[in-house]
């Protein structure tokens, strides 16, 4: 015989197997019990949340012979065992994707009109009701409104919006709720139970997870892991491994190195993933499902209806508050949003990932309001958790100290000069090398008492990409300027220090630098003139 796919054999069979739509399968069976039967049903909801198992369990249950008390069907009569097993007349499944012609419409107006062979009630399944053309429902509208006594439509869609409004109002809507984590794993436990497969529990809520609300596809995975692992005990970690999906412990990683902007913790989790065959469009997927549940945790604390992970995740999750702000979440939440519409159009995934994460490491690359705020935000957190100063203690007497002698100020700039440092913006716009021109816009124009023109980098790495381009800048400031200018490339700390022990620091800029990088500020114009 054969194989049976999951999801077809615990197919349920009574309104009681249905899972997670008590609501729903609540109002059906007093409709039966009543005998108040409405002519047309809409059902709504995500795939997998049993739309066509319940149309299948209703139709059932209204031409059951021997219904039980509670409005099930009995499943044992000769019209019970027609409809399942699909030889019933008068139950017809009508895929609305591929028969959605008005002519397929026209059939079942001209069908309607003869009275079922064998039972009550002539039943309609239309599936994926909103496939059909507009000339299709404009042909269904009017038996929709006045059908005759034994005919009952059922409609099941997922894209409610794209029905039209004039048969909504004709029909009972339904919506189908998304079937809960926890529900599904106990569903599947059962399931495996019967199956006499051994699984670890760890595994089965994982799966239950990747189902994302449906159960269905809940099933697939699970036969798809059993599948692979045909006798053998299935654990977390090969369930990870067939749907090429990331441990959490990555996910934790990544936020605290993330949090610290370590940068090499960061490639490394990366080549660790890459090296274990783990999808990059699954990793940032369940890394925004990671943030969201970070975020709701401190925003709104411990509520097991919204936060989806187990006892020992929320534990770890709380911890994260240690190293990541709110703020900081929400901001990692947009840029990874982004870079997960950009991975739907991209050959090489792991480069998108690896320049979206090095960014994030670096304070200065981001400019916009939300990402100032994040690093507010996180600056505050530092505060909040203290910041250590080492004090060298001094023994003897203490050394009487010269009063410091006036620091010189820095000579006014020749009119050459400032107006390069006025022109500097358009300059490096011109330049045709896309990366070039982004290199340059994160350095700034200085000068000292001499006739060379600084270039100043906010980083070392920078400042080793620009020395390979020195012939092409000092050829666009000849170009601008109509004059050759020497050129230095510095790194905005080595400058800084010049600048200090030459002028002394300003008075408006006595706060601690690394506060202020922290900030993200670009080269004040007070550090290079005054």
């Amino acid at each position: 015989m054969s194989y049976t796919a999951l999801y077809r054999k615990f197919r349920p069979n009574t309104f009681a197997g249905v899972i997670g739509q008590e609501h729903i399968v609540k109002t059906l069976k007093n409709q039966i019990k009543s005998g108040r039967v409405s002519h047309a049903y809409l059902f709504c909801g995500t795939r997998g949340t049993g739309k066509t198992s319940t149309a299948k369990i209703f139709s059932r249950a209204i031409n059951c012979l021997s219904p039980t008390e509670e409005g099930e069907p009995c499943n044992e009569c000769a019209l019970c065992k027609d409809i399942l097993q699909g030889r019933s007349v008068n139950v017809i499944e009508i895929d609305a994707a591929s028969n959605n012609s008005v002519d397929n419409i026209r059939e079942i107006r001209e069908e309607v009109k003869y009275p079922p062979t064998e039972g009550f009630y002539k039943v309609y399944i239309i599936d994926e009701v909103h496939m059909l053309s507009n000339s299709a429902f404009n042909a269904l509208l009017k038996t929709l409104e006045e059908p005759p006594a034994h005919v009952i439509f059922i409609l099941a869609t997922t894209d409610p919006q794209k029905v039209p409004a004039t048969i909504l109002s004709r029909c009972q809507r339904f919506d189908f709720r998304r079937i809960t984590t926890e529900d599904i794993a106990t569903t599947l436990r059962g399931y495996l139970a019967e199956e006499g497969q051994d699984i670890t529990p760890e595994a089965v809520r994982y799966v239950a997870q990747l189902g994302d609300g449906s159960m269905r596809d809940s099933l697939s995975i699970l036969d798809q892991c059993l599948a692979f692992y045909s006798g053998e005990k299935v654990t977390l970690e090969m369930v990870l491994d067939v749907m090429g999906a990331v441990d959490q412990t990555v996910l934790f990683e990544m936020t605290e190195a993330l949090g610290k902007k370590d940068s090499r913790r960061v490639m490394e989790l990366v080549e660790k993933m890459m090296l274990s065959g783990r999808d990059m469009k699954q990793f940032v997927s369940e890394y925004l499902a990671h943030l969201r549940n970070f975020l709701m945790l401190v925003t709104i604390g411990d509520t097991a209806a919204i936060l989806d992970i187990s006892g020992e995740n929320l534990k770890r999750l709380k911890e994260c508050s240690a190293f990541l702000s709110p703020q900081e979440a929400i901001f990692l939440i947009e840029q990874f949003s982004y870079l997960q519409g950009d991975m739907r159009y991209s050959s090489n995934e792991r480069i998108l990932l690896e320049v979206a994460l090095l960014r994030l490491c670096s304070p200065w690359t981001q400019t916009d309001v939300t990402a100032l705020a994040a690093r507010v935000a996180g600056l505050e957190r530092q505060v909040a958790q203290g910041v250590k100063v080492q004090v060298q203690s001094v023994k003897g007497k203490a050394e009487k100290k010269e009063a410091p002698k006036p620091k010189k100020k820095p000579p006014a700039l020749a009119e050459d000069r400032k107006k390069l440092k006025e022109e500097w913006p358009l300059l490096r716009n011109e330049v045709e090398d896309v990366i070039l021109k982004s290199q340059l816009k994160q350095v700034d124009i200085a000068f000292k008492e001499d006739d060379c023109v600084y270039l100043v980098c906010a980083y070392e790495a920078l400042v080793d990409m620009l020395e390979k381009n020195t012939e092409k800048v000092e050829a666009l400031l000849e170009k601008g300027m109509g004059k050759a200018f020497a050129l230095q490339i510095i790194t905005k700390e080595a400058y800084d220090r010049w600048y200090e022990k030459t002028y002394g620091k300003a008075e408006d800029k006595a706060e601690d630098t690394e506060f202020a990088s922290l900030l993200g500020s670009y080269f004040p114009e007070a550090d290079f003139e005054e």
